[in-house]
């Protein structure tokens, strides 16, 4: 299938000629004689990509690149700009409003060309990585959502009918072992849709700027880290391989926020790394900042994955049998960034993960 490509420029010979030099090549090609008419046509046309000159009565390019960037239907649409003006300011405004190329007149039919599949070509490859994202995305959902919904229903399910039926004949012991089985399935899934509802509420609090600032105006003492760490041991059963190092501070963070970012990255500390090895917190002021360092002895992590780290993202899932949904380090990334922190991992594969967060000191 030929690309489609749509030339808006106001002098009709070169508009003339751009269209035959395509179409000759083998591209659909339409034009349009001003902005305005081109933006509308961008819009019935979906072209995949833009040569605009600048200098256009009713609607300059600079304008129609504006429009096209703020509409999510032509906003990632490659876009050329074709003008005589060869002034660097020029250039460089039109780039910083986010066109892919700039041509000036007269061009050579070479260096059209050159353009028009260069622009073309890398836009393809950013379609197509980002379209393997996306069915790794819908893959990684579609092997752990049914999972993390099925195992807790299918457990809580399960005892509670074995209660029912049998419950009159059961000794007490059975009972509370009963109601332990679904008290932890039920847990589970509590902790599911509580992760997945504070991801939906970051998402809404980064665009939002009023309450970000707001954000600024809460303090937590770094003591709490403490009381957060003993709790998520006890839960994983394992306190013995925690390793306490914490030292007094006050951060400006609220404090369910400060509790759930270091819930999450102690939760992953312990679910990925073996009982019987150490799994260390460590905090302390730090120059300006409060400084959280959580330290595992675990499976690891490659510089790739990290830097892949995602909502619904698991990886390795089909090798490994792990419980959530790869909200966790979201979860306390966002919530570092959204108050002036800094979130930083390292790792070494089947050896060691470090993660450190920098919080701004009250």
């Amino acid at each position: 299938m030929s690309h489609k490509v749509l030339v808006i420029e106001d002098e009709r010979h070169v508009l003339k000629n751009t269209l035959d030099i395509l179409t000759m090549e083998g591209f659909e090609a339409r034009g349009a004689e001003n902005g305005r008419s081109g933006v509308d046509l961008a819009l019935k046309y979906r072209p995949d990509l833009i040569i605009c000159d600048i200098a256009m009565p009713e609607m300059n390019g600079y304008e129609v690149l504006v429009e096209m960037r703020q509409n999510a239907e032509t906003a990632l649409v490659p876009f050329i700009f074709l003008t005589a003006r060869t002034e660097r300011s020029d250039i460089r405004r039109g780039m910083n409003l986010g066109a892919d190329d700039y041509l000036t007149k007269p061009f050579s039919v070479g260096e059209l060309l050159e353009s028009v599949r260069a622009r073309l070509s890398k836009h393809q490859v950013i379609r197509r990585a980002a379209e393997e994202q996306l069915d790794e995305l819908r893959e990684n959902i579609t092997l752990s959502l049914p999972h993390e919904l099925r195992t807790p229903l299918t457990s809580i399910l399960g005892f509670s009918d074995i209660m029912l039926m049998d419950g009159e004949t059961m000794s007490g012991q059975q009972v509370v072992k009963m109601a332990s089985y679904i008290n932890d399935a039920a847990l589970r899934l509590s902790r599911l849709a509580e992760n997945y509802l504070a991801y939906a509420q970051l998402e809404i609090l980064e665009l939002d700027p009023v309450r970000q600032k707001a954000l600024q105006d809460h303090t937590a003492n770094a003591e709490i880290i403490e009381m957060i760490s003993e709790s998520v041991a006890h839960r994983a059963q394992r306190e013995f391989d925690l390793s306490l190092s914490l030292k007094p501070g006050e951060v400006r963070i609220q404090e369910d926020y400060l509790r759930k970012m270091v819930e999450e990255l102690l939760d992953n500390a312990f679910k990925f790394s073996t009982a019987g090895t150490q799994v260390s917190v460590k905090g302390e002021p730090y120059g300006d900042v409060y400084r959280i360092e959580i330290k595992d002895r675990g499976r690891g992590m490659t510089a790739d994955q990290i830097k892949r780290i995602g909502a619904f993202i698991q990886f390795d899932r089909d090798f490994y049998e792990q419980q959530g949904m790869g909200l966790g380090l979201v979860i306390a990334r966002t919530l570092a960034e959204l108050h002036n922190g800094k979130f930083t991992m390292e790792s070494v594969p089947k050896q060691e993960t470090c993660v450190s967060v920098d919080l701004p000191l009250a």
